[in-house]
Order: C-alpha cells, then sequence, then structure tokens
C-alpha cells in the first residue's frame, strides 16, 4: 500500500516498530534459557552445556493431564528427604532418654588380666638356666579377674537433669517435625491450588487468543478497505501479542505447578526405585577407602509403584 501510494511512510515506520520491538524481546529469552539450562547442568553435576546436548534440542511446553492421582497424601509425604530426616533424627533422641535413664542404675563388668611372671631379674638363674626361659613355664601364668560395680548414685541430680535435658531435645525435635509435616503439607496444597486454578485460567486465555485472533483479522479486512487506519491494525497485533504471551506463560504455571507438586510430595520415587541411590563409580570409590558393608545398598522400599527403568546418564523430557 505504501508503494502503490494507499498510505504514508507512518504505517510502514509503526509496523517496523512493533517488529523490532518484538525481536527484541527474542535474546533476553534465549538468555535465560541458556542460563537455566547451565544451572541444571551444574546441579547434575555436568559441565555447561550437557543438558543440551543430553535433551537434544528444545521440547514445546508439556502438557499435563488435566486430573492427577495422588494416593494418601500422608504416606506420599514421608517420602520427603526431609520428612524422613525430622522423624529419624527425634527416633534418635528418644532412644538417647533412654540411655540418659541408664545412669539411674548401677554398671556390671567383669575385669581380667593374663600375663606372664619370672622370679628372677637376672639373664641366667643360679643353676646355669636362663631366667627368661622360666617365662614360658606354667608356673610364670599369672591372671587375675572380678566383677567391677560402678554406681553413681551420688549424681542423682546431675543425671536427673540430664535426662531432662534429653527429653526437652526430644520435645524440641518432635516440634520441629511437626513444623516439617505441615510445611510439606502446606506445599502440597498450594502446588496443587495452582494447578488446578492455573488450567482455569488457561482455558479463559485461550478463548481470548482466539478473540484476538479475530480481531487482528478484521482489522487487516478494513485497513484494506480503508475503513480504518494502520493504528487499529497495530493494537490489535499487540493485543495479540500480549495474550498469546500470557497463554504461553500461564501452559509454562500450569506445568510449574506439576512439577512443584510431585516435588512437594517426594517426587522421583518412580526412577530411584529398584535402582541404587549412589552411582556405582562413586559406590567402588568410596568402597575402596572404607568398608561400608550394605549401607551403600539399602533394601528396596515396599512400593506399588513399578520401577522405570532409564539407563544410566540420560534424561528425556517428561511424559505426561
Amino acid at each position: 500500500r505504501f508503494r502503490n501510494g494507499a498510505t504514508t511512510e507512518l504505517d510502514v515506520q509503526q509496523a517496523k516498530t512493533l517488529l523490532f520491538s518484538t525481536q527484541a524481546t527474542i535474546p533476553a529469552l534465549e538468555s535465560d534459557l541458556r542460563q537455566t539450562e547451565n544451572a541444571l547442568s551444574t546441579l547434575l553435576g555436568k559441565p555447561p552445556g550437557h543438558i543440551r546436548q543430553m535433551l537434544g534440542g528444545h521440547g514445546k511446553i508439556p502438557s499435563p493431564p488435566a486430573e492427577i492421582a495422588v494416593g494418601i497424601p500422608a504416606d506420599l509425604l514421608r517420602r520427603r528427604p526431609d520428612v524422613r530426616g525430622a522423624e529419624l533424627q527425634a527416633a534418635a533422641q528418644s532412644a538417647l532418654i533412654g540411655v540418659a535413664k541408664a545412669d539411674f542404675y548401677p554398671s556390671v563388668a567383669l575385669l581380667g588380666s593374663i600375663g606372664l611372671s619370672a622370679t628372677q631379674s637376672s639373664n641366667t638363674t643360679a643353676s646355669g638356666k636362663s631366667g627368661i626361659g622360666e617365662w614360658f613355664t606354667g608356673d610364670s601364668l599369672t591372671f587375675t579377674g572380678g566383677p567391677s560395680v560402678t554406681w553413681n548414685i551420688f549424681n542423682y541430680g546431675q543425671i536427673s537433669n540430664n535426662v531432662r535435658t534429653q527429653d526437652a531435645r526430644l520435645q524440641q525435635l518432635l516440634v520441629n517435625y511437626q513444623n516439617v509435616v505441615l510445611q510439606a503439607a502446606q506445599e502440597v496444597e498450594d502446588s496443587s491450588v495452582g494447578f488446578i486454578r492455573a488450567q482455569e485460567q488457561a482455558g479463559f486465555l485461550d478463548e481470548s487468543v482466539t478473540a484476538a485472533l479475530r480481531s487482528v483479522d478484521l482489522a487487516v479486512i478494513q485497513y484494506r478497505d480503508g475503513a480504518v487506519d494502520y493504528t487499529r491494525v497495530l493494537n490489535t497485533q499487540q493485543s495479540l501479542l500480549l495474550q498469546q504471551d500470557q497463554a504461553t506463560v500461564t501452559r509454562g504455571e500450569i506445568a510449574r505447578n506439576l512439577t512443584d507438586l510431585y516435588r512437594a510430595l517426594g517426587g522421583g520415587w518412580q526412577l530411584r526405585a529398584g535402582r541404587n541411590f549412589v552411582p556405582d563409580a562413586t559406590r567402588e570409590t568410596m568402597a575402596e577407602r572404607t568398608n561400608w558393608g550394605d549401607l551403600l545398598t539399602p533394601d528396596e522400599e515396599e512400593t506399588s509403584i513399578p520401577p522405570t527403568t532409564l539407563p544410566d546418564d540420560s534424561y528425556r523430557w517428561p511424559d505426561w
């Protein structure tokens, strides 16, 4: 239209402004994407760029299911490492109370010693025999033995205060365990609400994008017919871009909220089930230094979720 003289250069410059301002947002998004990939590589103990190579490029935003089944919340929350850690700390402190109470009672032990004894201090005896040789005869064998009873009966106050101290520490750990469970429950609830509400928001935004697309088509038709100026077209295109951006962000929020929900529930158990939690190479290196026994390969937990077989050092896009 500008070349044919049907419009002024103003329309052209306005169109270029919208184009270049939109393109200017791309480098910032690519920079954020690359920095996020490098952060993920670092968390996995890999050099920068490793995630890009393993994933083989960029995928679309995953489309999670409309509904999710989380099972029994209390059982799922116990999968969380922080909940387990707080629970075991409280259990260990409870045992320390029994250890402290044991000091109220006497301690019985059996003591003994065995050795060799010679009556001659010189190297030879009067008969010409070696004094050292007498050490290895039956007469030189000596031993002592007997019971030992220890009772801190005069430290009753100190022992009582120690029991009280251990009990106070237990109460502190119980409160901490309660707070950890409450925090975990809050994270589950927040993620669930965010997941559900983001889906509702995405539905409205999809309708908004559809309406914005129709508005752009109508504005272009009216502009070609000379009914409106190019400002109307620019406004509708900017509105369309805004709605599309919001819809894309919302779809990302749906996936993020679902990921947060799985993480709040101790997610990842499907991948860990049936697999050692320490890599083979690391386990072999640690075994060369210290005898760990079976601690590096604990018994598998009973779970109704079948293990997922994945090759080592591999990653994949979410398969929802």
